[in-house]
């Protein structure tokens, strides 16, 4: 049985959010408009959970936050103008080896060579890999890339940390693993996450708020503040009761829109 405590770290000194998003609007082109006066707000040190029907925008919203798109009005912007990005897909060169993927986002950041061979050891050891630095891509698990792929994350040394769905590929048992190794890296750096997830129960296991997307277009309806205090079973009563109750709002907003 795998259990995960998600307790807040200490926050860093700052007064502003990590995260500020305010009326944001997004339209690709001549197209229905994508997200819609969305807006959010993202605590230093919070982790939040973003979940919705498959295709109300929370990909975008990512994308958004992380720079690569633009908003068709409106503002969202994260601590220190730039975050981490980490997705479903590892996306590792796999001319590289571990160490190398992460030294290239360090080399990326003006880094010296010495140092940056320093600072991606630190990296791979605080995601447990520091056994695997030599190896390259097609020589790891799932599980052990998509390690690689979050210390690569943290190398872009920003406060904020964006991830799309980042385990959704993996089987149950490696997904478990990798949420006690994701609280475990969280609490260690005091980052702020936003998580993007399909999964009810992954979102109540470790996000410390939800948040529920409305579909197309995108807007932010329902927040649960997760007070389940101690270790986080996906099996226990507390975890199944609230994943029930967010999933049952869910089913009925994705009712409301293919009515």
């Amino acid at each position: 049985m795998t259990t995960t405590e998600t307790l807040r770290p200490e926050a860093p000194a700052v007064t502003e959010p990590a995260v500020r998003v305010e009326h944001l609007v997004k339209r690709f082109g001549p197209g229905p408009v994508v997200l819609d006066d969305v807006g959010l707000q993202v605590a230093p040190g919070e982790f939040v959970c973003l979940i919705g029907a498959s295709g109300c925008g929370k990909s975008t919203l990512l994308a958004l936050l992380a720079g690569l798109e633009r908003p068709t009005s409106g503002t969202a912007s994260v601590a220190g103008g730039r975050a981490g990005l980490m997705f479903q897909e590892s996306a590792l060169l796999p001319w590289l080896t571990a160490a190398g993927n992460v030294e290239l986002a360090l080399r990326l950041s003006g880094m010296g060579r010495k140092e940056r061979q320093q600072e991606a050891r630190r990296l791979l050891a605080l995601v447990r890999l520091e056994d695997a630095a030599a190896l390259r891509p097609h020589e790891l698990s799932g599980g052990m890339r998509q390690r690689v792929a979050l210390a690569r994350a943290l190398a872009q040394r920003t406060p904020v940390l964006l991830m799309d769905e980042p385990f959704g590929a993996l089987d149950a048992i490696t997904r478990d693993v990798l949420h006690e190794e994701l609280v475990r890296v969280w609490r260690e750096t005091g980052v702020s996450v936003v998580f993007v997830t399909h999964n009810v129960r992954e979102a109540v296991k470790l996000g410390q708020r939800i948040l529920l997307l409305s579909s197309r277009p995108g807007r932010v309806i329902e927040t649960w503040d997760v007070d389940i205090p101690g270790a986080r079973v996906l099996e226990s009563p507390p975890v199944a009761a609230l994943s029930a109750e967010i999933t049952d709002r869910l089913r009925a907003e994705i009712r409301r829109h293919a009515a």
